[in-house]
């Protein structure tokens, strides 16, 4: 008995230093209770797969959020949804995913890394283009559902967008609703808004001549209609109520025209939305974080005041 009375205060201090352990970091959460709406089953089984310097996620079966939020003393209430790149055929996760994230958490910003369904594996008779804009929707809707008990400031979400990823962000910046106030479901009365955008490398439009072929064949397949390749253009989808937005592209881009980046920067300056574009002169297509790329790794300081600023 003395034993177990002299153990007692070690057993409070061990079942203390428990309750105060950090909850999981990083969460992954489906984005959807059941079936997802337009659900379209990928013909092949999700796929993790490493393929040049990258991990690659493919034939999304299970759309979810990654979510990896910095240490509390650091947070700034702000939170970026991750759309990865890859054509619309794939995601590169680590390149243009992780490691995105963890950039965005040593600023004090929770990353949301979401794992979209890709069109490429869908049924041309089923819509398949509205499956990426559904994830990128509900995922700020989630966010922002998750708002007090993940820190965030729920009118600070936006959304940021890589390559195709970026198609994914502008077209969620430019093609958002404000809600279901009678939805059953209470994430669905929430506005999928983002109340910013940064587009990397983006693929804008949908128009000949401008778009990245691979993502729209990816998007759309053969010969979609005239109306279907308009709406897509989020160039052509800008308003005043459009997000500011952060651009960067790279002159010598030669896989994604570098007039996708200034039609949509363009387009904001006729709306008066506050935009900031930044045109390198090197760097290619799908250079991340650009880490030893001389100045152009420069991008993610401009990007971190410009975040700060709003």
């Amino acid at each position: 008995m003395n034993l177990l009375l002299a153990l007692l205060p070690s057993l409070g201090a061990v079942s203390a230093l428990l309750a105060a352990e950090p909850r999981q970091n990083p969460q992954v959460i489906p984005l959807w209770a059941g079936t997802p709406p337009n659900a379209q089953p990928a013909g092949a089984p999700e796929e993790w797969a490493k393929d040049g310097p990258s991990f690659w996620l493919r034939h999304v079966r299970n759309p979810a959020i990654e979510v990896r939020l910095p240490a509390p003393g650091n947070a700034t209430g702000q939170a970026v949804v991750v759309c990865p790149g890859g054509g619309y055929g794939g995601l590169a996760y680590d390149w243009e995913g992780t490691d995105i994230a963890a950039w965005l958490n040593s600023h004090g910003i929770a990353a949301v890394i979401l794992r979209y369904r890709l069109p490429a594996d869908g049924d041309v008779a089923h819509k398949k283009w509205l499956v990426p804009l559904l994830d990128a929707q509900r995922a700020i809707r989630l966010t922002r559902a998750h708002a007090s008990e993940w820190g965030l400031n729920p009118a600070k979400v936006g959304i940021m967008g890589f390559s195709a990823g970026g198609h994914l962000a502008a077209t969620a910046g430019t093609l958002f609703d404000a809600g279901e106030p009678a939805a059953t479901d209470p994430v669905n009365r929430l506005s999928s808004r983002p109340d910013f955008l940064i587009l990397m490398y983006a693929v804008i439009s949908m128009q000949p001549g401008t778009t990245h072929a691979g993502s729209r064949q990816n998007l759309m397949g053969d010969n979609p209609p005239a109306e279907l390749v308009e709406r897509y253009s989020a160039e052509r989808q800008v308003t005043s109520a459009t997000p500011p937005t952060f651009l960067v592209h790279a002159g010598d881009d030669d896989a994604v025209s570098i007039q996708n980046s200034i039609l949509f920067y363009q387009a904001l300056l006729a709306h008066n939305v506050r935009a900031e574009l930044h045109i390198y002169p090197y760097g290619g297509h799908g250079f991340s974080l650009a880490i030893g790329k001389g100045r152009l790794q420069d991008w993610t300081q401009l990007c971190a005041r410009w975040l700060a600023e709003l």
